[in-house]
């Protein structure tokens, strides 16, 4: 078998440093699928919250280029698709052992880096007064620097980054957790930007207050003085210090995603990806077998229902999602004034950034509710649930425009917290269940479809920023829209910004009655196992459960971690003249002792499972014995009954299953 390709990626100094059998909370939980996320993120969520609002009112770009400002983001999802088909075949073909996704996520920096610099940096500034050669020559960068960002660099990093749960482990449970902590990080990144920037908007749109002769001052009822506007209307902003920060911004925001992609990087591990170099050969830089072609991919994914019901999910949400994000500010502006009655950017952004921090507490908590939840009921009940209740939250919505003006901002809290608790299911379980379909076609077909179904879904996630910016630009347009007065799209914005998601989760509710994937996990599982074990047979090799391979390599991990901290030890022990048997004996007594309360816990963990299953027995029996006969029989018949029913529901699970591989086989 011929060695791969020499790679960087399968050096040490770019390994994981993820050692563990199994995903754990800290620090892979916690690092790889929040903290660097989030952090990583924060970027795209700035953009998408504000490149618009920098371009309309910064730029005026709807006075002298609404036509470009309305079709950019919408053509742009033609290359966003594009990039994103791209990034997928690349994890398809990356055979490195760092994985086939986590080294796209650290090459996606210096297309970042490009990207950002382009937008805020290189890219002069014009308006209506510029001349024509300026203004060509800006609205180019912006266009390229648009694309750069969301159709390279983004999906270059969220692509790979959304397939980590999939590919990090098999167990239905553990991939929930992560789902969680992964989608949790998308909630803590959009957080920053919609709780805290608001606040901050008197600094990215900074109002001139000394303008040259010519100009009108506005008063406010009160008679104090806002802002001022041209000769036809328009907000004079202080160009030269709007866009000092407006730079300062992207200077930070590269730093911050650069320390979040790397921290990402190296606390996730793919052990899915893993499976394919170890049952490929026992040779230490045997590949894995041959890449399935993105043809093949969509054969099995097209005639797959559960895998078209994700994918219109996703579109969905997202959809319903952005639409809400971009049109918040606008929202807010339009419906809630200061207190002299005044709608301005700075007032919006203030209602807009409460309404976020509100909103923000029932998704926080709904974080936690999530997982136990998915564990108790499933994933798709979960979601199906909270769409419904997100529903309901979105018709409240719909009275802001008939209750008094005092009232309106409280009924639009209570919609939006009660949309932002139905929609953490989804928001947190919908990568899990993805992972959940994907194992099922490796079960029917023995092929994954990771590279084409995180395309999509890449593509939907990147691409549904165009759309939506677009759709808000043209209903701006459409409804009249100017700074100085945001009122008169009152109406257009809360179709917008409370009809858009309501619409899409009555949808997603009514979709998710059909999936039923989750009921094939275990069998999906037993499949896999055995195709891996004839594959290991037929090759002449032993075959170790993935368990079982997964802890050997832990404890393999665990014994030269130790020998390695022995070796410092002694260096120090030399250095310091130090007795390094004596200093040894403590260290390895230390862990030792370690080891013991590990031992302990385990055990008493055990033993309280243990005693909690004596107990419900001993209850039973106790319960048995109080019966008459009578009772006793009828109690018997119906436990009978029951264990009958369990007994048809497996085997027509179980003849389910087969006739869905006998499907398959024949495809």
């Amino acid at each position: 078998m011929s060695k791969p390709k020499k790679s960087l990626f399968n050096s040490p100094l770019l390994s994981s440093k993820v050692k563990s059998a199994k995903p754990k909370l800290f620090p892979e939980g916690v690092l790889g699928y929040f903290a660097g996320p989030t952090l990583a993120l924060i970027a795209n969520s700035f953009l998408a919250s504000y490149f618009n609002k920098y371009l309309t009112d910064i730029y005026g770009i709807t006075s002298w280029a609404a036509l470009f400002n309305t079709l950019l983001p919408i053509v742009s999802v033609v290359f966003v698709v594009l990039g994103n088909i791209l990034v997928g075949r690349l994890m398809d073909r990356n055979k490195s052992r760092a994985g086939k996704a986590r080294p796209l996520i650290l090459l996606s920096l210096p297309a970042s880096l490009l990207a950002l610099l382009t937008l805020f940096i290189f890219t002069p500034f014009a308006d209506q007064n510029s001349a024509q050669s300026v203004q060509i020559t800006a609205l180019i960068l912006i266009a390229v620097g648009y694309n750069l960002w969301f159709a390279i660099a983004y999906p270059l990093y969220f692509t790979p980054h959304s397939a980590l749960v999939n590919l990090s482990t098999r167990s239905s449970k553990d991939r929930s957790l992560l789902a969680t902590l992964s989608n949790a990080c998308n909630l803590a990144a959009m957080g920053l930007c919609t709780m805290v920037i608001p606040f901050f908007l008197g600094m990215l749109f900074n109002y001139d207050m000394n303008p040259g002769a010519g100009a009108i001052p506005i008063y406010n009822e009160g008679g104090v003085l806002q802002y001022y506007t041209d000769a036809e209307g328009r907000i004079l902003y202080n160009i030269a210090s709007s866009l000092t920060a407006w730079r300062v911004f992207a200077i930070v925001l590269i730093a911050i995603t650069a320390i979040g992609v790397i921290i990402e990087y190296y606390f996730t591990r793919e052990r899915v990806t893993e499976e394919s170099f170890v049952l490929a050969s026992k040779e230490e830089n045997a590949e894995p077998k041959k890449t399935v072609s993105t043809k093949e991919q969509w054969r099995i994914c097209r005639k797959d229902k559960f895998w078209i019901i994700i994918v219109i999910f996703f579109f969905l949400y997202q959809f319903g999602g952005m639409i809400k994000n971009v049109s918040q500010l606008y929202y807010c502006t339009a419906w809630f004034p200061d207190a002299q009655g005044n709608y301005t950017t700075v007032s919006g952004g203030n209602f807009s950034g409460i309404l976020a921090i509100v909103g923000a507490v029932p998704t926080a908590l709904g974080m936690l509710i999530a997982w136990p939840l998915s564990n108790k009921i499933g994933k798709g009940k979960a979601i199906l649930f909270g769409a419904i209740i997100s529903a309901i939250g979105g018709a409240i919505g719909f009275l802001v425009p008939v209750v008094p003006a005092d009232s309106r901002f409280v009924i639009t809290v209570v919609s939006f917290v009660i949309k932002a608790l139905g929609s953490t299911p989804a928001m947190y379980l919908s990568i899990a269940l993805l992972g959940d379909i994907l194992d099922h076609q490796e079960a029917l077909h023995g092929k994954r479809t990771d590279g084409l179904s995180m395309t999509v879904y890449g593509a939907i996630m990147a691409g549904m920023t165009g759309i939506v910016t677009g759709i808000l630009n043209g209903v701006l347009a459409g409804s009249g829209y100017t700074p100085e007065a945001p009122q008169v799209t009152q109406t257009a914005m809360l179709w917008v910004f409370v009809g858009g998601e309501t619409i899409c989760y009555i949808a997603i509710a009514l979709l998710f009655f059909f999936m039923k994937v989750e009921r094939f996990s275990d069998l999906d599982h037993k499949a896999i196992e055995d195709r891996q074990r004839q594959e290991a047979t037929a090759a002449g090799q032993e075959y170790v459960p993935t368990a079982i391979r997964l802890q050997r390599e832990e404890e393999e991990a665990d014994a030269k971690a130790q020998e390695e901290t022995l070796k410092q030890l002694e260096a120090r022990c030399q250095k310091k003249g130090l007795d390094f048997e004596k200093e040894k004996a403590a260290f390895l007594a230390d862990v030792a002792e370690k080891d013991k309360k590990a031992a302990e816990a385990d055990e008493a963990k055990k033993a309280k499972k243990q005693a909690a299953e004596d107990a419900k027995k001993a209850k039973e029996e106790a319960k048995l014995a109080a019966m008459s006969a009578e009772e006793k029989a009828a109690y018997e018949a119906k436990l009978a009954k029951k264990a009958e029913k369990a007994e048809r529901d497996a085997e027509k699970l179980r003849a389910d299953f087969e006739a869905e591989v006998a499907k398959a086989s024949r495809n």
